[in-house]
Order: C-alpha cells, then sequence, then structure tokens
C-alpha cells in the first residue's frame, strides 16, 4: 500500500495541508474574519455597543443620498486613476536609467550608471519614513506663508497660491506630488530588480539591429517587465485609493477629503454602521479596480 501511486500522492497532499493548516487559520481569523464582520455590520445600525440591529440597506441608501461621500468618491478615484499612472512613469524611468542610462561600455549592450546601488538607496528612502511624518514635512513645504516652496517663489518676484488653505485642486495636486514622491522609490527598487533580471543577449540582439535606447525599452524592455508593471499598477492604485493619513494630516478637512477619511469621520461620531458600509464599499472598489487593470493590462506572456 505505501509503495501505491495513489497512497503516495495522497501522502503528499497531506503534508503540504498540515504546512499549510496553521498559516491559512491564522489568515482566517485575523483576514477574513473582520472582513465577514464588516460586511455584517454595514446592514446594521451598530453605534459601538454590545446591539447592532439589521436595517437591510438603509446604509448605503443613506450613503447613496449623501453628497459628502460622493465628494470624497471623486477625490478617490482621481487620485486611484491618475497617481498611479504618474509614479509608475516616474518609477520606471529611474529605473531604466540607473540600469541602462550609462554610457555604452567595451563588450556590454547596456550600463548602468556609476553608482547605481547608491541612487536605489536615496529613492528608496521616503519608503522606511512613517506617513505621517511625510505628511507633515510635506505640510510644511505647502505653507502658504512660511513653506519652501512659496518662499522660492517669493524670491523671484511671484505669489505663491494657498496650496493647502482653499482650492480644492491645488491640495488634489500637492497630495498628488506627495504619493508619488513617497511610493516612486518603491517602484525604482522594484523596476530595477525586474528589469536586472532580461538576459543581455537580447540587448545585445536590439543593439545589433540598430535600436536605440528609446526603442529598446518600449519594444524590449518594456513588454519584458509588463507582469510587474501590472501588478505595480494594482498595489499603487489602491495606496492612492486609500491615502488616508497623508489627507488626514496634510489637508484641512474643509479643503479636501478622501473616502476612508469620510469613513474615520463617520467613526468618530459614533456611526459605526455607516462607517462599516463605506469601508465594504471602497472593499468593492479596490476589487473592481485590480480586476479592471488585469482585464487592461492583459497580455501574451513574454518568455525568456
Amino acid at each position: 500500500m505505501r509503495y501505491d501511486r495513489r497512497y503516495r500522492t495522497l501522502d503528499k497532499y497531506r503534508f503540504i495541508a498540515g504546512f499549510l493548516a496553521l498559516p491559512l487559520a491564522f489568515y482566517a481569523l485575523f483576514v477574513i474574519s473582520p472582513f465577514i464582520q464588516a460586511i455584517y455590520y454595514s446592514f446594521t445600525d451598530w453605534s459601538g455597543g454590545p446591539v447592532a440591529n439589521f436595517i437591510g440597506f438603509d446604509n448605503f441608501t443613506k450613503m447613496w443620498n449623501d453628497e459628502r461621500f460622493w465628494d470624497s468618491l471623486e477625490v478617490s478615484v482621481i487620485l486611484a486613476v491618475v497617481a498611479p499612472l504618474i509614479t509608475l512613469v516616474l518609477g520606471m524611468f529611474f529605473a531604466y536609467m540607473i540600469t541602462s542610462g550609462g554610457r555604452h561600455r567595451k563588450g556590454q549592450a547596456i550600463a548602468g550608471v556609476a553608482g547605481s546601488s547608491f541612487y536605489k538607496v536615496v529613492y528608496f528612502f521616503p519608503q522606511v519614513l512613517s506617513v505621517a511624518i511625510i505628511a507633515v514635512v510635506w505640510g510644511r513645504v505647502f505653507n502658504t506663508n512660511s513653506g519652501l516652496i512659496n518662499g522660492g517663489l517669493d524670491k523671484v518676484g511671484f505669489d505663491g497660491p494657498a496650496w493647502l488653505g482653499g482650492d480644492r485642486s491645488l491640495a488634489l495636486i500637492a497630495v498628488m506630488i506627495v504619493l508619488s514622491w513617497s511610493f516612486v522609490g518603491f517602484y525604482v527598487v522594484l523596476f530595477s530588480a525586474a528589469m536586472g533580471a532580461i538576459p543581455r543577449d537580447i540587448y545585445e540582439a536590439a543593439l545589433l539591429d540598430g535600436a536605440g535606447r528609446g526603442r529598446t525599452f518600449f519594444s524590449v524592455t518594456l513588454p519584458l517587465i509588463w507582469d510587474t508593471v501590472r501588478t505595480g499598477w494594482i498595489y499603487m492604485g489602491i495606496q492612492a485609493l486609500d491615502s488616508f493619513a497623508i489627507v488626514l494630516v496634510m489637508v484641512p478637512e474643509h479643503v479636501l477629503k478622501v473616502t476612508p477619511v469620510f469613513l474615520y469621520e463617520r467613526f468618530r461620531d459614533g456611526q459605526y454602521g455607516y462607517a462599516t458600509s463605506i469601508g465594504v464599499v471602497l472593499l468593492v472598489l479596490s476589487m473592481a479596480f485590480s480586476l479592471i487593470v488585469m482585464r487592461i493590462g492583459n497580455r501574451d506572456r513574454i518568455e525568456y
């Protein structure tokens, strides 16, 4: 029996299941369970006490008629669409310059710039900072009266705008700048690793065919790292859809509000059932965004 192939197969799956059982149990307890509880409470009038009465879709109806929710959702969607494009383009540009932007050396089809490892550390540095610290520092940079940007504009004879003081468009631009600055270093390292895995023979063939740097990037590099780009697109979109701490700390609440901040305020006001329904909507939006990006970015996988 022990030497039977079916027994060996069963024994293999039993071995795998034994290793996966404990991690999956923890995942179900600390990840899946809160999602299920949030979905349940979104259909109740829970206010933090021991009683939560089932009220059906009342919270979602209230949300549908709440202009404040739609205003915050509009800002979140704009960030989720625009911020990833800016961040990923900058990340790919810097990564390509680091890995392939150096002078051609003898016997090498491509070469990175001198000190590329140092540049990666510099670009990645914002990732090790607390988001709250980033928001506070950039809040000072964008300060109307004493900020670095308006101070520089004042030196050259221009009156700086109130970045965070009143105009929602300017505040939105400021948030996009901070988001891109915060995450571009992560994508520089990510894309550099993906580009470094491409065989040099492919670049040598492109060089022999007379391809320049631009043609090599769009015809060789980008198709070969597309799976990494798509994954980064999803991750950055979800990060931009959140952007809770940056907006809460840096931007006055009367100027700009994203959906997670609106959710937080409902919790602060004791409207826990309504807040969890907003959280469920954010979950659905995140999943929808991921599916759309996977669908748009779907293409034949290139093996090398």
